[in-house]
């Protein structure tokens, strides 16, 4: 139990050491009164960019602390329980075989880690390279355009966010993610993250970290396989028997299926063998490209250079009442560049990625557009994943074949004209751009939408609509297309010992929703079952 005090804030040119002034004043107690205290959270208010300030929450520890609580009568003061502590209640059940994690994106490793850090001993296996040999590979399909299918920007040790901003940003309210916090700390994370709003590790950083958790696995009993891919499911009687990895089958009751929301052939594979799934609803779009200091200055005023002042960020959103249909900003990279993030030949995908520093020329971020079943033709749970497939080819074949993306000014995109030349934004993307119409590799109700948007979008972001802003195409992957159904036990409803989570299983929406989804399946496995001897 702790003092929980919001609003404290301070002006941007105060340093924190001034903020134990202001919780003993909000406390109404001499600061040796105050044990110890900690930043929960903090946070910027731009909204007057003449007055700039941090906004602060921060525990408290009193000797006293309910009975200072009840004195004081204050909305901003409460007392707060600890939180998720992975304190679980052990199941009474024998395992046979040791729990088996398919994928080792943000899901995948924090399930891992629960059942390693409870003895449970689980086998990881992952279709890509871990995070050294996967940069690698990476960084030469960017400069020569040879794709390795199996590993990529897709696939591979720390999921598809290991190449990305690393955002750590979540709606979702869970003490799960003050665990998820601690332990990406604990491996190397900024202390920062565990408090500022909208926190980010940077895909430079994340990849270390990412190594540090796998080898705590390890030493706690667990095993990491890479070059691993899952290309079966043996089903007996409605449950797991067994799975074959690499032509090899493994005994297995307990399979937690953390695969990302781009690992198509595992789609197809569950579908053949009869996993319920079902399609859903995702986005489709483009990236478009800023320079930084216009989204800067925008967001802070004459202030954008002040010294304590990050690259700034932004979340858009846009209802179109005439096409019924949502158009969002998302996966917003300050400071970044757009890649290359295709997973399947012939198919082109562009994603954002920010290194921890933020500090490169432009802003990007995904502009899309809300689309779902009613979209997609056919009658099979898969036509959502074919639906993408589809423009993913057009794109491929309108940037000349490889993997070079299409790219409009916005101004041209506004006007159905081709580029011919740059303005003053340079584009990023890793491999290559040809001047291209980017109605071509999208539904015509995605670029009216995307039209409308950006004139609402401009009116809310001076310099949004400037005409030399560039336009990447295409963004597909938002979030998985199938949702693969689960009961309340978190297995699948039509395979027992079936475990769907994260992103790919289309029950999470980021790193920290997908880690705590990750965790609350691996709880499933430890409340019914014993430790491993």
């Amino acid at each position: 139990m702790a003092i929980k005090i919001n609003n404290i804030a301070l002006s941007i040119d105060d340093d924190k050491s001034l903020l134990i002034n202001k919780i003993s004043k909000k406390l109404k107690i001499p600061k040796e009164e105050i044990i110890n205290f900690k930043i929960i959270k903090e946070s910027l208010d731009a909204r007057k960019k003449n007055d700039i300030k941090y906004i602060y929450c921060v525990e408290v520890e009193h000797k006293n602390e309910e009975k200072l609580v009840k004195k004081l009568k204050d909305k901003d003061i409460k007392l707060e329980t600890t939180s998720y502590n992975a304190d679980i209640e052990f199941g009474d059940k024998e395992l046979k075989n040791r729990p088996v994690v398919v994928g080792f994106g943000p899901a995948g490793i924090f399930a891992a880690l629960l059942l390693a850090e409870k003895g449970y001993k689980p086998l990881v296996i992952e279709r890509g390279e871990d995070v050294d040999k996967r940069t690698d590979t990476v960084d030469k399909f960017w400069k020569t355009g040879e794709l390795n299918t199996e590993s990529n920007v897709q696939f591979g040790e720390g999921g598809a966010g290991a190449f990305s901003d690393g955002k750590l940003t979540t709606r979702i309210k869970d003490t799960r993610c003050d665990y998820v916090l601690r332990e990406l700390v604990r491996a190397g994370a900024p202390e920062e993250i565990t408090y500022i709003a909208k926190p980010h590790v940077g895909t430079d950083l994340l990849k270390g970290v990412v190594k540090n958790i796998r080898e705590r696995i390890k030493e706690l009993g667990g095993e990491v396989l890479f070059s691993s891919k899952l290309e079966e499911i043996k089903i007996e009687d409605s449950k797991v028997k067994s799975i074959i990895v690499n032509g090899k089958e493994i005994q297995c009751e307990n399979l937690i299926l953390a695969i990302g929301h781009s690992s198509r052939d595992t789609y197809e594979m569950l579908h053949k063998v009869g996993v319920f799934m079902e399609p859903k609803a995702f986005a489709i779009g483009v990236r478009i490209e800023h320079p930084q200091e216009v989204i800067n200055k925008s967001q802070y005023g004459e202030m954008y250079n002040h010294p304590r002042l990050k690259a700034a960020e932004y979340r858009l959103t846009y209802q179109s009442e005439k096409l019924k249909r949502a158009v969002y900003s998302f996966c917003m990279c300050p400071g970044g560049v757009v890649v290359a993030a295709a997973s399947e030949n012939e198919r082109l995908v562009s994603n954002g990625m920010s290194y921890h520093a933020r500090d490169l020329e432009n802003a990007n971020s995904a502009l899309v557009v809300t689309v779902g079943p009613d979209d997609f033709e056919g009658s099979s749970p898969l036509r959502g994943m074919e639906f993408q497939r589809h423009y993913e080819s057009l794109a491929y074949k309108l940037g000349g074949e490889s993997y070079k993306a299409p790219i409009q000014l916005l101004g041209d995109f506004m006007q159905d004209k081709v580029s011919k030349k740059l303005g003053n934004v340079k584009p990023s993307y890793t491999a290559g751009y040809i001047f291209e119409d980017l109605r071509k590799c999208l539904p015509s109700y995605v670029i009216e939408a995307l039209k409308e948007a950006v004139v609402d979008f401009d009116r809310k972001i001076k310099g949004y609509g400037d005409y030399d802003s560039i336009l990447t195409g295409i963004e597909t992957r938002t979030s998985a297309p199938v949702r693969i159904n689960r009961n309340e036990n978190l297995q699948s409803i039509s395979v027992e010992g079936l475990f769907p989570a994260g992103e790919g299983a289309g029950f999470a929406g980021g790193i920290i929703s997908a880690a705590v989804d990750g965790l609350k399946v691996a709880e499933k496995i430890i409340r019914e079952y014993k430790p491993i001897k």
